[in-house]
C-alpha cells in the first residue's frame, strides 16, 4: 500500500516512531493535523488501494502523548472508533507512544527517521520563471479563444431595476431577491445605464446618518435611484483630478466578447460584475440583458477546462502562501504595505461601513481577541437592514457588527461559522484547490486561517487570483 512519509522537526538525536494514521470514513480530500505539527500543517492522506473510503499516511512521532484530527473535504473531523477526548480544538483523537511502540514494521523508515544534524530544512515547493510564464500563457490563450457564450446558463432569470424607482423600494427588492446588486434600466430611453450595488446603500446610509442620529424611512423615500446616481456623479466630477465632466459610463460586454477581455474589464474598472447585453439592431436599440458575468464564472470555466490536464499548469500545484497573491497579516517585525483589515464583533456598524469604503475592500473578517475567525462582514450584508425596515430605527454608531449580522440570521448561533459565509482555506492549500473553491457561485474570497485555531492569516479574493494568473 502506498503511503505518505512525513516527519516532524525534533531535537537532534531523537528517534522518530513511524505511526500509521488511518481514516476509514470516506471523502474526496483527507488531511491529518495535530499537536505534532503545532496544528499549523496539513499532512495529505492517500487513498488505500483496493479499500474504498479508506485513507492513510505514515508520520514520524516522538515518544509521548499526541492529539490529532482529520480535515475531510474542508471540515474538521475526529474518528469515534479511535481514542478521543475534548481538547483545545474541540474533540480530538489521541495517541500515546512508548519508546518501543511500532505501528509500522519498517526498519528502513526507523533508520531514516533518526535525526543526527538538527532539524531537516524546510522544503518550499516552487516553479521556475519559465514554468510560471508558460502557465500564464496557456491560461491567456484559453481565455482569448473562448467567448462569453460559455458563461450563459441554459435557463435562469436576470433581475433589473427601473432608474425611477425610489431607493427605498430598490433596497427592499434586492433584499427580497437575495442579490447584492442589479443592473439599472432607463425604460424611457430603452437603455441599460448602470448598476445599483450594496456600496450605493452603504454610501446612502452613511450620508443620511451624518445628518441625523436616526435614519428615517421618509428620507429614503425622497431619493429615486436616478436622483441618487446624478448626485453621486456630481460629487465624483467635483473630486476627479482629471477634470472629467461626465459620470462613469456603464461597463458592459457582448456575448461574442472573449473571456479574457471581460476579465480585464472587471479588473481594470474595479467592478464585481459586467452585464452581458445583446441587441439585434445595428443602432443598439432594444437591448437584451442576457447575463451578469463575474470572475467566479470565468474561473469556473478555467477549472473545468484544466481539471484533467492540471500538469500543463505547474503553478496550480504551488501552496497559496508561496505566490504573491492576497493580503496577509504581517509577521513579527515585518512591515505590511497593504494591511489586513479585521474587526471585533463588538465594533460599531459605522466603523465597518467606513472601513469598507475607505480601505476599498468588499469584506472584513470578524475575529475574537485571539484573532480567530468568527464571521465575516461583507458589503452585501447591508441589505439585511431592509428586513422589518431596520434602517428606520437604528443608529450606525450604536449597532454592533454582531447585531447587524444577526439580522435575518436568527436560526444560527451567535458566532457559528456558517459555511456559506465564511469560506476558508489554509496557507498550505494549493493554488488549484483555492481556485476550485473560489469558482463556486457566490464565493468572492477565502479567509486564510491557521489550522486548528482558525487564527486569520490572510485573505485571497477572486480579483487577487486573476491579477496573478493574467500577470
Amino acid at each position: 500500500m502506498d503511503s505518505t512519509l512525513e516527519a516532524a522537526a525534533v531535537v537532534p538525536g531523537t528517534v522518530l516512531i513511524p505511526v500509521r494514521f488511518v481514516w476509514k470514513h470516506g471523502g474526496n480530500s483527507v488531511y491529518l493535523s495535530g499537536s505534532f505539527t503545532q496544528w499549523s500543517q496539513l499532512v495529505p492522506m492517500l487513498p488505500v488501494e483496493g479499500c474504498d473510503n479508506v485513507f492513510q499516511t505514515v508520520y514520524g512521532l516522538m515518544p509521548g502523548y499526541h492529539q490529532y484530527k482529520f480535515y475531510v473535504d474542508g471540515q474538521w473531523r475526529y474518528d469515534e472508533s479511535q481514542p478521543y477526548v475534548p481538547g483545545e480544538y474541540g474533540v480530538v483523537n489521541t495517541v500515546l507512544l512508548a519508546t518501543d511502540y511500532m505501528d509500522v514494521d519498517n526498519e528502513a523508515f526507523r533508520r531514516m527517521a533518526r535525526v543526527t544534524d538538527g532539524p531537516p530544512p524546510e522544503v518550499v515547493p516552487s516553479v521556475s520563471e519559465a514554468d510560471l510564464q508558460a502557465s500564464r500563457q496557456r491560461i491567456s490563450v484559453f481565455l482569448s479563444t473562448h467567448t462569453v457564450y460559455e458563461l450563459l446558463p441554459e435557463s435562469g432569470k436576470v433581475f433589473a431595476l427601473d432608474v425611477d424607482l425610489p431607493v427605498k423600494q430598490a433596497f427592499h427588492m434586492l433584499h427580497e431577491q437575495g442579490i447584492p446588486m442589479a443592473p439599472l434600466c432607463d425604460f424611457g430611453r430603452g437603455q441599460f445605464v448602470g448598476i445599483l450595488s450594496a456600496l450605493d446603500f452603504i454610501l446612502i446610509l452613511r450620508e443620511l446618518g451624518s445628518h441625523a442620529s436616526n435614519l428615517t424611512e421618509e428620507e429614503l423615500e425622497t431619493h429615486t435611484i436616478s436622483a441618487w446616481k446624478e448626485g453621486k456623479a456630481y460629487l465624483n466630477r467635483q473630486n476627479d483630478v482629471h477634470g472629467r465632466a461626465f459620470p462613469r459610463r456603464l461597463i458592459h460586454a457582448g456575448p461574442y466578447d472573449n473571456l479574457k477581455d471581460v476579465a480585464l474589464k472587471i479588473l481594470q474598472n474595479e467592478v464585481a460584475t459586467v452585464p452581458i447585453i445583446h441587441s439585434s439592431s445595428e443602432d443598439g436599440s432594444f437591448p437584451q440583458l442576457l447575463h451578469l458575468a463575474s470572475l467566479s464564472g470565468i474561473l469556473k470555466c478555467i477549472c473545468r477546462y484544466f481539471r484533467h490536464n492540471a500538469s500543463s499548469l505547474p503553478i496550480l500545484q504551488l501552496p497559496i502562501c508561496t505566490i504573491p497573491v492576497g493580503t496577509w497579516a504581517p509577521k513579527i517585525g515585518e512591515s505590511n504595505l497593504r494591511p489586513l483589515a479585521t474587526l471585533r464583533p463588538s465594533a460599531s456598524l459605522s466603523s465597518a461601513l467606513n472601513l469598507l469604503v475607505q480601505a476599498q475592500v468588499s469584506s472584513i473578517p470578524i475575529v475574537d481577541d485571539n484573532d480567530s475567525l468568527l464571521d465575516i462582514y461583507c458589503r452585501s450584508d447591508i441589505t439585511a437592514l431592509a428586513k422589518d425596515r431596520a434602517y428606520t430605527h437604528i443608529n450606525l454608531d450604536e449597532m454592533t457588527i454582531h447585531q447587524a449580522l444577526q439580522l435575518g440570521q436568527d436560526s444560527y448561533s451567535p458566532y457559528e461559522l456558517r459555511s456559506q459565509r465564511c469560506q476558508m482555506c489554509l496557507r498550505s492549500d494549493s493554488v488549484h484547490k483555492v481556485m476550485e473553491r473560489l469558482a463556486n457561485p457566490g464565493v468572492r474570497r477565502l479567509v486564510i486561517v491557521e489550522a486548528g485555531s482558525k487564527r486569520v492569516e490572510g485573505i485571497v479574493s477572486l480579483s487577487d487570483v486573476f491579477k496573478f494568473l493574467l500577470g
